[in-house]
């Protein structure tokens, strides 16, 4: 079989690629930097990422997916058209079969636009799964099991809840709030309290540095600048960890809903072995301190983080890929 196999696990904040045979082989911000001018790709990835919030007025730096799904279709497909080639090289004699994993609660239209924009970028056949499967799949949960397993996948887009049993999604919930709220969460909260306006790249920043789900017994400061409100002049500010878990709260207890909801409506059989197994965290957002404490506190079901939680949905979709034939039922396909 001369033809690549590709999976891309295009998300908001990140995209990552995976190639049969070697793993995975890109992973980028999800940022594309066009000229104004003849809408000509400048810059992807990190080196678009450095432009955000930067830019003259002949460049435009963009993040084309917005929660979850794709935003701006004609930066999409120049996007997916670079990794493509990235991975399968300029000159190409057979085009590659592409897996895409776009959030299970996203609609029929979102989908047709993933599978247009994939099979315009190059793919001889473009495949579409959903991303909670995936992601169960790439953390290690025996999803053909007839048993229910829970996983919350969260992104910088979209969180999404799903319980899957016998290779499918039984109940999911989805939410288009994930890392990216968390951001505006923090810098809505600093705008409000101390009349500081500051970047995405910054509220990122702090979020990672001193954010936490539940306050840390031993509070935490950073310094960060940004302009202020009333005088329009650059200005530093010390930031505490407390004032920021307080900052974040709703977007987090927001996907906590989400949560509940998918417990809310589980079959009983499968929320007992829930119970049992616990809800497994992945997507970047899991990452943030102590959120798993957070969702173990508001649903009384233990919640752990999966191994590279970063990594599990675009691993999965290359499982898939790869054994295309077992999963057909849950593949879209096109092409």
């Amino acid at each position: 079989m001369m033809r690549k196999k590709i999976a891309i696990d295009l998300g908001t904040a990140n995209t990552l690629v995976w190639l049969a045979d070697e793993g995975i082989v890109a992973n980028e911000p999800t940022v594309v930097a066009i000229s104004a001018e003849d809408n000509k790709v400048v810059a992807v990835g990190e080196e678009a990422k450095k432009m955000l919030g930067r830019t003259p007025e002949a460049l435009i730096a963009s993040r084309p997916m917005r929660e979850g799904v794709i935003a701006d279709y004609l930066v999409t497909e120049a996007m997916l058209r670079y990794f493509i080639s990235k991975v399968v090289g300029r000159v190409q004699f057979f085009k590659p079969d592409v897996m895409i994993c776009v959030p299970a609660g996203c609609t029929q239209v979102e989908r047709r636009a993933a599978l247009d924009a994939t099979l315009s970028a190059g793919a001889a056949h473009a495949y579409l799964i959903d991303e909670p499967l995936a992601a169960a799949i790439g953390a290690g949960i025996p999803v053909s099991a007839p048993s229910g397993s829970m996983i919350l996948d969260i992104g910088g887009g979209a969180a999404e809840a799903a319980v899957i049993s016998l290779g499918g999604v039984v109940v999911h919930k989805s939410v288009r709030v994930a890392g990216n709220k968390i951001d505006e969460a923090i810098q809505e909260y600093l705008k409000r309290k101390h009349n500081l306006i500051i970047g995405d790249q910054t509220a990122e920043y702090i979020k990672i540095k001193i954010g936490s789900a539940v306050k840390l017994s031993k509070e935490e400061k950073i310094e960060i600048s940004g302009r202020d409100l009333v005088f329009g002049l650059p200005r530093s500010l010390v930031v505490t960890s407390d004032s920021i878990t307080e900052a974040i709260k709703i977007p987090l207890m927001q996907i906590i809903g989400a949560v509940k909801g998918v417990l809310e409506d589980t079959p009983p059989e499968l929320a007992a072995d829930i119970i049992d197994k616990g809800i497994v965290m992945s997507g970047g957002t899991s990452l943030l301190r102590n959120f798993n404490k957070l969702l173990t506190q508001e649903t009384g079901v233990p919640a752990h983080v999966a191994e590279d939680p970063m990594l599990c949905v675009v691993r999965g979709t290359g499982v898939v890929l790869e054994n295309i034939e077992l999963w057909k039922r849950s593949v879209t396909a096109r092409g």
